[in-house]
């Protein structure tokens, strides 16, 4: 993930915390939520960097597939 992004979700997540319209358990699921997308987001760059491993030309098919 991005340095940019994680700030973004981080600056969210402190927002969810922050807010008093929400309920506790709408806070809840959307730390559950965004902790989802950052442990996707960390699966999608290993699985990318191994497949890399076989051939540099993977990045470039995944790139033109608009994966990347």
């Amino acid at each position: 993930m991005s340095t940019e992004n994680l700030k973004h979700l981080e600056r969210i997540k402190e927002n969810i915390d922050k807010s008093n319209t929400l309920s506790e358990e709408e806070k809840s699921d959307s730390m559950k939520r965004i902790e989802e997308w950052y442990r996707e987001d960390q699966v999608w760059g290993t699985f990318i960097e191994e497949l890399s491993e076989f051939s540099p030309k993977i990045k470039q098919l995944l790139a033109q597939l608009g994966l990347l």
